[in-house]
């Protein structure tokens, strides 16, 4: 008989990564930066910037690229995050300074919070809507930027919204890590039904498309610590998000570690199960081990060192 799984040492009603095998927990711990820059392979590949400003200028030039593609005949875009967010103004400032005319092109944003059933406004001081328009829609010209029914954004109808997967070209899905291993809201699910033993299979995760999904408590804490000042009260515990089925439409998935979002550890795990087709949904990430185009992208300085350091 398999041994049974570990209890989440942080969550026991959920899965997360540190139900997984002790050995590959180490494995991970142990990867030196080098090491992590090793695990490229066909269909995965790691890069490294030494400054922070070329790390986001970088990132930024993604949304200049597949915007590039898009024709009124054949329309693509960009899915991208809220986290990290330093990418945004550089978008508008690229844009407005090349004269790029972008009215053709696409944006879908990832995810939104939800409260009492019903996505929250752009008034509320978390949307991430808010924070798309903001620091980088608002920002571009208005005589070559897209318009309003050309940004998606899941806060509606997410079956219009996975829709629009099929009658628009992704060229890029951008997004960066969660501390619980996610990209955009797909968390690790609850331990609970026919998924108490065991998470849910790798192909069953993989066939979730937008939805309205509950939070790891990890999920909350990490957002009340990048966004909300550590106010956990502040943050809403659902979120309608993009999902597996979405992703996978993609032609390129692209991951951003800046060190601000997850920690050495994370940073080091997910590259590790990717590389070594280790998929598992109780990693959320580690399914992307089976997506055909995958980049993952580390400030060096960011990456740090797993070692024990009182504070």
């Amino acid at each position: 008989m398999p041994m049974a799984r570990a209890i989440s040492k942080v969550a026991p009603e959920w899965w997360d990564y540190t139900t997984l095998d002790e050995a590959l927990l180490h494995d991970a711990a142990t990867l030196s930066a080098e090491d992590v820059l090793q695990l490229s392979r066909p269909g995965f590949q790691v890069h490294f910037y030494d400054t922070l400003e070329e790390f986001y200028l970088a990132e930024a030039l993604e949304y200049i690229e597949a915007w590039r593609h898009s024709t009124l005949d054949n329309p693509a875009g960009i899915c991208g995050p809220i986290g990290p967010t330093e990418q945004l103004p550089l978008v508008a400032r690229i844009v407005n300074s090349l004269e790029l005319d972008v009215r053709d092109a696409h944006f879908w944003g990832m995810d939104e919070w939800v409260e009492n059933g019903r996505p929250v406004s752009i008034t509320h001081p978390l949307s991430f809507a808010k924070a798309d328009l903001e620091l980088c829609f608002n920002r571009i010209d208005p005589r070559l930027r897209m318009p309003d029914d050309h940004l998606h954004f899941p806060t509606g109808d997410l079956n219009a919204y996975s829709r629009s997967f099929d009658e628009i070209r992704c060229v890029v899905m951008q997004g960066g890590q969660g501390e619980v291993k996610h990209w955009a809201f797909n968390d690790p699910p609850r331990r609970a039904g026919a998924y108490l033993d065991a998470p849910p299979p790798p192909d069953v995760y993989r066939a979730l498309g937008a939805r309205v999904v509950d939070l790891h408590p990890m999920t909350v804490i990490q957002n009340a610590r990048t966004s909300g000042g550590g106010n956990v009260s502040l943050v809403p515990t659902q979120a309608a998000t993009v999902g597996p089925r979405e992703t996978w439409k993609a032609e390129r998935v692209s991951i951003w570690h800046a060190g601000h979002h997850d920690n050495p550890f994370g940073m080091r795990l997910t590259a590790l199960m990717i590389s070594k087709r280790l998929p598992d949904s109780a990693v959320p990430m580690s399914l992307l081990a089976d997506h055909p185009n995958v980049h993952f992208h580390y400030y060096r300085k960011g990456l740090g060192t797993v070692t024990v350091e009182m504070h």
